[in-house]
């Protein structure tokens, strides 16, 4: 006859005393780790839309659609929760590292598919010139920010950095002529347009 080892006979002790080491989910709620890697969650105010997190995805369940419409372009970023795989790479790539935060939220069952995708809006800028999508708002701005002083040196850059300190006009964006002026320079412009008019001015 074999006897137990003292380790298990200790394991056993304590769990009679401690009770089960399981939780009572789903009838008491569950409180995971810190660390817990759980639903990533777009965070509308430190999302930049710079598309970092669609590049990165191992799974392909984030992707964005640019539309245009009325002279008026947003980017629409989705998120496919059946097809995550929770691994975090796309909140340790985020340039704010608070633009898709994983929470704790676990208990993601549902009835139907459509409620497993989330949806997120921002404001794309348009060239000036060509009307065509150049990036989003909230990405430049950011990048003004981070550059500080150098942000002068490009002239996008510095109307848009102004425009947030109130000390820039918004003109009203006229179709493109047959010719660039020299003062078409101090206007936000793609990089094609920009280059034309500086030869050309």
């Amino acid at each position: 006859m074999r006897y137990p080892k003292l380790r298990e006979l200790k394991e056993a002790i304590k769990a009679l005393i401690k009770g089960p080491y399981t939780s009572r989910f789903p009838h008491q709620p569950h409180t995971p780790y810190e660390r817990f890697r759980g639903k990533p969650q777009f965070d509308k105010d430190n999302c930049i839309g710079c598309g970092a997190c669609v590049n990165i995805c191992p799974s392909k369940a984030l992707s964005f659609e640019d539309k245009l419409k009325n002279n008026i372009a947003k980017r629409v970023f989705t998120h496919h929760l059946d097809m995550c795989i929770f691994c975090g790479q796309c909140q340790m790539n985020c340039p704010t590292e608070k633009g898709l935060i994983l929470s704790q939220e676990f208990d993601l069952a549902v009835t139907k598919r459509e409620e497993l995708k989330q949806q997120i809006e921002k404001d794309l800028v348009l060239c000036e010139g060509c009307n065509e999508i150049i990036a989003p708002y909230d990405q430049i701005l950011w990048t003004a920010k981070r550059l500080g002083p150098l942000v002068f040196s490009n002239t996008s850059l510095m109307l848009f950095y102004l425009s947030q300190l109130n000390l820039a006009f918004k003109e009203e964006v006229s179709p493109k002529k047959e010719e660039f002026l020299r003062s078409d320079r101090i206007k936000i412009l793609c990089p094609k347009c920009r280059r034309e008019v500086v030869i050309k001015s």
